[in-house]
């Protein structure tokens, strides 16, 4: 047995108790799916049990965390992420200054847009810190083997002068998530027989247990590994007389080569690459197809589509606010009928007439829609499943999951939630596919659209923020008809509140207390 996984070992016996009380009592929601006690997740960085270096570096004999410096420079497995983020940013300031020539861009607060400093990403105050783990068994539909995954989330965090915490931290904006496979199919348990999915969603439930992280002390953790997924806010623009305030996120995916040990940039899961299908009419046709093909159409529908490569982006940046009216902060902008006229947009790929075709082929093949059942939610779903589309709907600025604060001096100066209100409202959803893990049946796997959760969950989630209550999103009746989008009659809100439309050209709005 590893060094590494003797201490995981040891640390699931000492802390194991703390992480189901702490979600049996202050975090009904994300129990069982997710970890967001802040002490213990203090505990378990200040003891370097599930630090990046202790989980890539397991032999590596040392009783302080790695500070940012050190780490991209003493794990190999590292070196191309930070060549690979400078790349971007250099294409990021390029396009801006092209785009924007009268602004001036760069780090501090003397240029009109403020970027992120990556002298961060290589300081001997700054460090990663845990700032959560979740537990994504629902995405098992991307390898059945695997079981879905387990997100380890590190914050970026600056220190003065005491990189193992205290009270002279500050988070910056960047997040790292360590993406491991929820178990490897070669697994086995002390008794030499196989993990199963059932194993490790009964930990999870029964204890809340991370260490269904590797499900069996005998099997090499490194097998576990999948990628590493980067979230940086690379820049603010203050509001001004020529723009909005806006803050822009850029994405990045790195997928682990088992062979070489090397983190490789890869492309984002389901990140439509816009500009270049739009411009290339081969590429155009090829993803049309593609996509309205009723098998596909059937998964896209589901929110478990899996878009070939040959489409899809190695980045994407995410900006916010991105509002809820069509525009060019969207990442399907462009892609569907009537967006972008009269902005030297080029054709679009999908017209009303393709949808509605799609959908009615679909349906002579006894192929029953949960989602999508109009022209809108075909464009709602085209723009949630992009990493960016995801990450601009009912987030924390650019972040589904900024993490637990539990560094904070004064709380008013910390984090609040850990999460958005799509992450919480998620929850109910994923507990569910655990259930149903656990008890050896076959998960719906399935999830609505990005904006409001399933009414799987409507019991729980009744009269709260995130549905039916005061600000969750709801449906509009369309105008001059009378009657609401079919793709979200069952947005409604709850007795005492009504729709009101967030913009005029929306058919989503949110609920508010009647006014007379």
């Amino acid at each position: 047995m590893s060094r590494a996984l003797r201490i995981l070992v040891a640390a699931v016996v000492l802390f194991g108790g703390l992480i189901s009380l702490s979600a049996a009592e202050n975090a009904p929601l994300e129990r069982g799916t997710a970890i967001t006690d802040p002490d213990l997740l203090r505990k378990l960085d200040q003891s370097d049990t599930l630090t990046i270096s202790r989980l890539l570096w397991p032999e590596r004999n040392a009783d302080f965390p790695l500070t940012t410096d050190l780490l991209f420079s003493s794990l190999p497995q590292l070196k191309e992420i930070p060549s690979a983020i400078d790349a971007e940013f250099d294409r990021y300031v390029a396009q801006y200054r092209a785009a924007s020539p009268t602004e001036s861009i760069g780090v501090g607060e003397g240029f009109d847009v403020h970027l992120f400093n990556r002298a961060f990403l290589k300081s001997r105050d700054t460090r990663f810190v845990l700032a959560g783990i979740v537990n994504r068994m629902d995405r098992a539909y991307v390898s059945e083997d695997s079981c879905g995954e387990i997100r380890l989330i590190y914050r970026l965090t600056r220190f003065d002068g005491n990189p193992d915490g205290g009270k002279t931290a500050t988070r910056l904006p960047m997040t790292l998530n360590l993406v491991m496979k929820a178990r490897d199919a070669r697994q086995t348990d002390s008794n030499g027989k196989p993990i199963t999915c059932a194993e490790v969603a009964r930990r999870w439930l029964d204890n809340g247990d991370w260490q269904g992280l590797i499900g069996s002390v005998s099997f090499p953790y490194d097998a576990m590994i999948d990628r590493i997924e980067t979230n940086i806010q690379i820049s603010i623009a203050p509001k001004s007389a020529l723009h909005d305030f806006r803050s822009d996120y850029l994405l990045k995916v790195f997928r682990y080569n088992h062979d070489t040990k090397l983190f490789v940039e890869s492309t984002l899961e389901n990140q439509i690459d816009r500009d270049r299908i739009l411009a290339d009419d081969a590429l155009r046709r090829g993803f049309k197809a593609w996509l309205l093909d009723p098998e596909n159409l059937r998964e896209f529908d589901r929110g478990t589509v899996l878009i070939p490569e040959k489409f899809l982006a190695k980045a994407a940046v995410a900006p916010t606010p991105a509002g809820v009216d069509a525009s060019a902060l969207q990442p399907e902008f462009g892609m569907m009928q009537g967006e972008g006229k009269g902005e030297g947009k080029a054709e679009p790929v999908f017209t009303d007439n393709d949808v509605v075709g799609a959908l009615q082929q679909a349906a002579a093949r006894g192929i029953t829609m949960e989602n999508i059942r109009s022209v809108a939610g075909f464009q709602r779903r085209l723009n949630d499943v992009t990493c960016a589309g995801c990450h601009q709907t009912r987030g924390i600025g650019g972040f589904h999951f900024p993490g637990v604060d539990w560094l904070a001096d004064k709380p008013s100066n910390s984090t609040i939630v850990p999460a958005s209100p799509h992450f919480f409202g998620d929850q109910i959803r994923r507990r569910d596919i655990l259930t149903a893990f656990a008890e050896g049946k076959r998960p719906d796997l399935s999830r609505g659209f990005a904006s409001r959760p399933q009414t799987r969950g409507s019991r729980e989630l009744a009269g709260t923020e995130y549905q039916d209550g005061w600000g969750a999103h709801c449906s509009l009746q369309n105008a001059g008809s009378g009657t609401a989008d079919k793709s979200f009659t069952s947005w409604t809100c709850a007795t005492g509140l009504t729709c009101q439309a967030a913009s005029a050209s929306s058919r989503i709005g949110m609920c508010f207390i009647k006014t007379r």
